[in-house]
């Protein structure tokens, strides 16, 4: 029997897990066949084929439920497909209440890929819910919530804003990629759905790409699942088994990433070729209550705007060493990126900038390097944007 637990720190290890009861095996054996002997017609150990279930994406899925509080987790090849398939369950003709500021990704989903199929998407500030109340319509099916925001760090109030969606019939999903189930439970705040891409904080080592969704509604779950079979965005059982190895140390890792970021967000507010920092540690983050009260943590991502625009944020993008520049986040090492061009590439210009998404906005993930390594190469990158 697998361990049960109200701690997180021991569901991370344990939870939907035990001993191979073949082997012995402490960790969750990788089950690479495609498809899965039969006593006969329909009758099987709860495996067919590797598209519809397999043992270790099924470990997986469990896992991160629990993590989440839901009762049901569903594994994609990707956070993109996650979302996909979500968006899957509306029709033709529905329509989709989202925030302003969301990953480039999720946008060219909602735009690119949905809009032309007839789900038209409302995107608002949801820092106010009023703004989702106003955006709501009759035919209004799905809210889709990223808090905190990529990359502008702007959180929105769950609880309110899942209040409206089921007032009104509407499912809420909440994209809790960011915060990870360690700072932030949405299901508990009343979300019907969170979303993760697994490839960022979850997995935590820049080597898988994947994504996944906990619910703890039954109808939905059994939809996500025929969804996932007959579209097939499934995960590989070697990047299932990366995960759970990564969700091991999620609660430390989560631990420093956020004592981190914290010290450097603090740093950057007392350097003077940096217009702003958006952290929602900081006394200066609009929402610092909000953060206290919602989340257990404030995470470890920093966006910033360094003083020079686009070539001040070039020399800095260039000179970094131990920040690596490139597009992703919530992995051991420390990445940075410049969001316009790079994550944001895909957002109309006039979009960003509405956004505040202007060419001298940088954003960093905080990795697990030393401190102090952290800050000097920073400084060392600053001192050239200064330059430049």
């Amino acid at each position: 029997m697998a361990v049960e637990s109200e701690h997180l720190d021991t569901l991370a290890i344990h939870a939907g897990q035990a001993p191979d009861p073949v082997s012995g095996a402490v960790m969750t054996p990788i089950v690479l066949a495609s498809t899965f002997a039969q006593d006969g017609p329909g009758v099987h150990k709860g495996f067919e084929y590797a598209r519809t279930g397999n043992p270790t994406r099924q470990t997986l899925e469990r896992c991160i439920a629990a993590l989440e509080g839901g009762a049901h987790g569903v594994a994609f090849g990707s956070g993109c497909a996650a979302m996909t398939t979500l968006l899957h369950t509306l029709r033709p003709g529905d329509h989709v209440v989202a925030s302003d500021d969301v990953y480039g990704g999720s946008f060219r989903i909602l735009d690119k890929v949905m809009r032309p199929l007839g789900i038209e998407t409302t995107q608002v500030d949801m820092t106010d819910p009023e703004n989702v109340a106003r955006a709501m319509r009759d035919t209004t099916r799905m809210l889709w919530v990223e808090t905190p925001t990529n990359p502008m760090l702007k959180l929105v109030d769950i609880a309110k804003v899942a209040a409206i969606g089921r007032a009104r019939g509407a499912t809420v999903v909440v994209d809790n990629t960011f915060a990870t189930p360690m700072l932030q439970r949405p299901l508990a705040l009343g979300a019907h759905a969170v979303l993760h891409s697994t490839t960022k904080y979850l997995n935590g080592h820049s080597d898988v790409v994947g994504g996944v969704v906990v619910t703890s509604e039954d109808a939905l779950a059994e939809r996500l699942r025929f969804l996932q079979n007959a579209i097939g965005a499934v995960p590989s059982p070697f990047d299932c088994y990366l995960v759970l190895r990564g969700l091991k140390t999620l609660p430390v890792r989560m631990e420093r990433h956020v004592k981190s970021a914290g010290a450097i967000a603090e740093w950057l507010e007392a350097q003077p070729n940096v217009a702003r920092v958006i952290y929602p540690g900081l006394s200066s983050h609009p929402q610092r209550a909000l953060a206290e009260r919602q989340m257990a943590g404030p995470g470890g991502m920093i966006s910033f705007v360094v003083r020079g625009g686009l070539p001040a944020a070039r020399a800095l993008l260039a000179t970094v060493r131990v920040f690596c520049c490139a597009e992703s986040l919530g992995g051991v090492e420390s990445l940075i990126e410049h969001p316009a061009i790079m994550t944001h590439g895909s957002v109309p210009a006039d979009a960003r900038a509405a956004l505040g998404i202007d060419d001298g906005l940088i954003r960093i993930s905080v990795g697990l390097e030393a401190l102090e390594d952290l800050r000097a190469d920073l400084a060392a990158a600053l001192a050239a944007a200064a330059r430049a």
